[in-house]
């Protein structure tokens, strides 16, 4: 019968598998790192050597720091996914600690980059052998938006034929290479638990950065610049400035809302308890949209709103029907507020910049406290529109914005604070049209990524999925006032960007994919034999 001749197929491949497998296995314990076999004994004998050398000789400080380095070190090498949960903590806290090595910084987050892609490509290369090529086992996936990726790059790298600063070039070229790099592992590594628990790590960085920012608010520790709102100062957590601290909470703050979404939302409250991800969802959410006002941003509170706008429109009806609710409940609060319900210096903060919302020469502006914010940030967009006027092809180089800013700065805004507080005007000044297009192609594509996952995921995933469509709204939103690409936050984007191929290519189809020895269990031509197969049976 055609069942019986598809069974024996299907054995007879289990075979052939069996034996590869098996030849697999015994050229895997040369390269095997598990606990108790010899390159696992190898890399701790020499860890232990290096922290027994380091306590005998070295300061204690600098002895504290070389056993913990062995640590990580150790774990990275064995695991390189425990490298990249510790970059997700080092990409807001890393910047705390940070050296300068010929003009380049380098901090904990650029060393975890480079330690887990030298783990990862080691274990590749040792790993590479006819048999294992043969058995499939060594295998590069190469995700969607690697071509749009090497096409941005290769945009950027035409740039730097005019640049006047081959030095800025080449950090901002290092840091799409490391975009690059992350964007592999993860897509190649991750698997369904690790993937949770990278939501768990980006979630407790967040709350953590969250108390930091109400130690700051309440206790009013910052620069007496950052006062706001009767005395209380703007948080800014370790990012030395709020708005890209709002903008990392933002980062994080709409995976919070899709992780309650595909958990079923606030219902169900008794199983917060038993359900660490719900738990820490709910807590992040409560702390962590509480730490984002007190960050004082409003780019910040732009890029959630229409983070929040997105998913909830993108997730389900019910989703969209709730943000109609809450839609209604925005439009209370504001008429509550024409009559002073709502604190003033709120309805100010939101109101003040409305007389800008155009596009003006700030040399016939009057400066003061209540547009400084704004005009400044004018004046950095036609620094940058000027660039783009010279060079709209190329542009002035990328990463060149600060190396050319004095030949255009306005009269009264010599300073090029970095970037043009625009990051479509600050790519377009240094890439020209080509860098822009590849940018925004390879956003589109991220975009459509994410949009496709929503559709082929449910439940856990499909929120999770939402959240990153979330935090690509706040990115792209945040980005027309700012530039977020900074304190190691693409690293960040990145990492949820690699989570999408794994949701979508690794966690979703096995998901619905029916086990194959359950078919051979069933009787044939039975209504689970035929949903299991898909197919109509014999007539």
């Amino acid at each position: 019968m055609a069942w019986r001749r598809g069974c024996d197929r299907r054995l007879t491949g289990l075979g052939n598998v069996s034996k590869k497998t098996s030849e697999v296995w015994r050229l895997r314990k040369s390269v095997d790192f598990s606990w108790g076999s010899p390159l696992f004994n190898l890399a701790l004998l020499l860890t232990v050597l290096v922290v027994g050398l380091s306590i005998a000789l070295l300061p204690l400080t600098l002895a504290g720091v070389a056993v913990l380095g062995s640590v990580v070190f150790l774990a990275t090498v064995i695991r390189p996914e425990h490298g990249l949960y510790l970059l997700i903590l080092a990409v807001p806290f890393g910047s705390v600690r940070e050296i300068t090595i010929s003009g380049f910084t380098v901090g904990a987050a650029e060393a975890l980059v480079g330690l887990v892609l030298a783990a990862w490509l080691a274990k590749h290369v040792l790993s590479q052998s006819k048999v294992m090529v043969a058995a499939g086992e060594v295998k590069v996936i190469y995700p969607p938006l690697v071509l749009p990726l090497l096409i941005f790059l290769g945009a950027i790298l035409l740039s730097v034929t005019g640049a006047l600063s081959l030095k800025y070039s080449f950090k901002e070229i290092l840091k799409w290479l490391e975009v690059l790099g992350i964007y592999l592992f993860v897509a190649n590594v991750i698997e369904r638990e690790q993937a949770r628990v990278v939501i768990l790590v980006m979630l407790l960085a967040g709350i953590g950065q969250a108390f930091l920012g109400f130690y700051q608010f309440f206790g009013r520790v910052g620069p007496a610049a950052f006062a706001a709102l009767s005395g209380f100062v703007r948080a800014y957590g370790t990012f030395e400035q709020p708005n890209p601290y709002g903008g990392y909470l933002g980062l994080v703050l709409p995976l919070a809302w899709g992780l309650l979404l595909g958990t079923g939302g606030l219902g169900y409250w008794r199983y917060w308890i038993l359900d660490i991800g719900r738990l820490l969802a709910t807590l992040g959410l409560a702390m962590m949209g509480t730490a984002l006002v007190m960050s004082w941003s409003r780019g910040a509170w732009l890029g959630f709103a229409a983070a929040f706008i997105v998913m909830n429109l993108a997730y389900s009806r019910r989703g969209a029907a709730l943000f109609a609710l809450l839609c209604l409940l925005v439009a209370s609060v504001l008429m509550l507020g024409s009559v002073q319900a709502l604190p003033q210096s709120i309805i100010q903060r939101i109101t003040d910049f409305v007389p800008y919302l155009h596009v003006f020469d700030v040399r016939g502006v009057k400066v003061g406290p209540a547009n400084y914010a704004v005009v400044e940030r004018m004046a950095h967009w036609q620094a940058a529109w000027g660039m783009f006027n010279d060079r709209p092809w190329l542009g002035v180089g990328i990463g060149n914005y600060e190396a050319v800013y004095p030949a255009y700065a306005l009269q009264g805004w010599p300073l090029a604070l970095g970037h043009a507080h625009n990051y479509y005007l600050n790519i377009a000044a240094e890439a020209g049209l080509i860098g822009l297009g590849a940018y925004l192609v390879l956003w589109g594509a991220a975009f459509w990524q994410a949009w496709k996952v929503i559709r082929t995921t449910q439940g856990y995933w499909r929120g999770v999925a939402a959240g990153i469509l979330g935090v690509l709204t706040h990115l792209s939103v945040h980005n027309f006032f700012d530039n977020l690409y900074v304190h190691n936050m693409y690293l960040h984007v990145t990492i949820l960007l690699g989570l999408l191929f794994v949701i979508g290519q690794k966690i979703a189809p096995a998901s619905i994919a029916p086990p194959s020895d359950k078919i051979l269990q069933v009787p044939p031509n039975s209504p689970e034999f035929l949903r299991l197969t898909g197919t109509r049976g014999n007539s």
